[in-house]
């Protein structure tokens, strides 16, 4: 719970100091993003309960594909130095396979030389405060805050002939560090490194008795160009990853709860970001 109290304090005082700073007459400032892209599955692998089978999505689920990626955020410059951004992160993996070994997920077994349809339905929601700490810099820039995320997850799993089905369903929030920096390499062009992460007991946060650890990183690297006052365009390389392993402590089954789950993306995306100045 002392984390949690931490920060909830930290990102109340950052808010309130965002609020009350005055700079310029033409803020706040708003940029629409919008990404669209490829996501390759690099690692995936998923356990629910203790004698279910550990399942990799790449090698058995069928994940060995690209999938569409897309992603929209709203950026809000309260001032030069406080930033509040919001984003949408849909990520929908759908395969359809046959199984050369049992799968056991939650007491219930899928038959190998069977086929089985997943659903891996993990979109999040994103309220992230930066600070920037080089304001005066005109080539550079250097931002430190924090994010919170809600994730929105439905993991299923469902036979061919649809007699067997198991889901996993799940609304949670995940406090993380976020920062970012961008240099002007020319009057036009620029390259940026943004990330969000978190690695920490969840008991911890949400003051569980059950010990749950969980992870998320989402790095990116972008370059980026002006094309016209007031849109820029820009290639973005993204890695996701993260997962928890633990035991639910409100588990009502089937299963006894315990849940392992670790991911490793990456998406290639390019987009375009749109500037309101001075609303």
């Amino acid at each position: 719970m002392k984390y949690q109290s931490f920060f909830v304090i930290l990102c109340i005082s950052l808010f309130s100091s965002s609020l009350f700073s005055q700079d310029s007459i033409h803020y706040p400032r708003v940029r629409a993003v919008a990404e669209l892209g490829f996501l390759a599955v690099l690692d995936h692998n998923i356990q629910f309960s203790n004698s279910g089978t550990n399942f990799n999505y790449v090698k058995e689920g069928g994940q060995d594909v690209l999938f569409p990626v897309s992603r929209l955020s709203m950026e809000i410059d309260l001032n030069r130095k406080n930033t509040l951004i919001l984003l949408y992160q849909p990520l929908r993996l759908e395969t359809q396979v046959w199984l050369e070994n049992d799968l056991i997920v939650d007491d219930l077994t899928y038959p190998a030389s069977s086929n089985v349809k997943t659903l891996y339905n993990f979109p999040f929601y994103r309220l992230s405060y930066l600070r920037e700490f080089m304001a005066n810099n005109p080539k550079h820039d250097f931002a430190f805050g924090a994010t919170i995320q809600i994730r929105n997850a439905t993991i299923s799993f469902e036979s061919g002939d649809g007699l067997l089905f198991r889901s996993n369903r799940d609304i949670g929030i995940v406090p993380a560090l976020k920062l970012r920096t961008r240099s002007q390499l020319s009057p036009k062009i620029y390259a940026a490194i943004e990330a969000d992460g978190m690695y920490a007991p969840v008991s911890y946060l949400n003051g569980s008795d059950n010990e749950v650890v969980g992870a998320i990183l989402d790095a990116s690297l972008r370059l980026g160009m002006e094309v016209m006052e007031p849109v820029d365009m820009f290639l973005n390389v993204r890695y996701l990853g993260g997962g928890a392993v633990g035991t639910s402590d409100d588990n009502i089954g089937p299963g006894d709860g315990y849940v392992r789950n670790w991911l490793s993306f990456l998406t290639v995306s390019t987009g375009f970001i749109y500037s309101f100045d001075g609303i």
